[in-house]
């Protein structure tokens, strides 16, 4: 099977460099228009396709990003493996500024945004209980290190619904009572949906602050986020560079299990599914739903 790398390109990542043959792609999906064109392409002989969440010029806000057309214009173009790129704060006095942390387990806060391709007509129910792959994971931690980054395999990321900061008293659980170790705003629903597409998903969450726990450091703003940015999304493009070397043209199944995701997930009995929501769903659940 040939693989395709996804990357959607979090704050501070709007652009990438080096694809040859590159051309901008605008994807009509069921679910409205992506966050901007997909910019396609190839990276060391694999084939690659780059999304930044907030479209170009920074317009969408964590809670108007259209996560459903975005991971539904990957999955339609191709990929089989999405790496998520975003800014971070964090709860850890070792998680600083400038490192980056490879994700494996989220807490859901948000509560304004569209969280599943499927719903009334075709139920589907799809386990999320390790919702990163490690094996892509993994590919992104060595291509970080490579980089020169101080990066930590493994975290747990709350994902806030935003656009405000958090409040001290909820830094405060977050850090001392739930033990997460980084806060954002836009890894979740991505993460459930890229599950429900069936792709392999990798969340590599780049630390700008110390959220507003920290006695030293203070309340986090936009000021110290941008000044942080800079720096991350160079050492992202690096990663991103290396990332065909490591996994490879080829692809087999995933040992995870992520490309099967959908294999007794869907409820719904085939002869009382809504035609209009299945036809919906061509791109995204088209192997089990026929």
């Amino acid at each position: 099977m040939q693989r395709m790398i996804g990357i959607i390109g979090g704050s501070g990542v709007y652009e990438i460099e080096g694809l040859e043959g590159a051309s901008r792609v605008a994807v009509k999906t069921p679910w409205g228009k992506p966050s901007d064109e997909v910019l396609v392409g190839r990276l060391g002989g694999v084939p690659m396709a780059f999304l930044p969440r907030h479209g170009r010029g920074h317009v969408h806000s964590p809670t108007s990003v259209p996560y459903r057309a975005n991971i539904d214009a990957m999955k339609r173009l191709g990929v089989t493996d999405l790496v998520a790129l975003s800014a971070c704060g964090s709860f850890r006095e070792d998680m600083a500024p400038g490192d980056f942390v490879l994700v494996d387990q989220f807490i859901d806060r948000t509560f304004a945004r569209e969280k599943s391709f499927f719903g009334a007509g075709c139920v589907a129910h799809v386990s999320v209980a390790h919702p990163t792959c490690a094996r892509l994971s993994d590919a992104c931690f060595h291509a970080a290190g490579a980089e020169g980054v101080r990066v930590h395999r493994g975290g747990t990321y709350l994902a806030m619904e935003g656009p405000q900061f958090s409040t001290l008293a909820e830094s405060r659980l977050y850090r001392e009572v739930w033990g997460c170790d980084v806060i954002g705003m836009t890894g979740m629903p991505e993460a459930k949906l890229a599950r429900e597409a069936e792709l392999c998903y990798a969340s590599v969450a780049m630390i700008t602050d110390y959220d507003c726990w920290h006695e030293v450091h203070g309340a986090v703003d936009v000021a110290q986020v941008v000044a942080t940015l800079g720096a991350n999304a160079d050492h992202a493009r690096g990663l991103v560079a290396r990332l065909p070397g490591l996994l490879g043209a080829g692809r087999g199944a995933c040992a995870e299990g992520c490309d099967r995701a959908l294999e007794h997930a869907v409820m719904t009995a085939p002869g009382v599914r809504d035609a209009e929501v299945v036809a919906k769903l061509d791109a995204v659940a088209g192997r089990v739903l026929g």
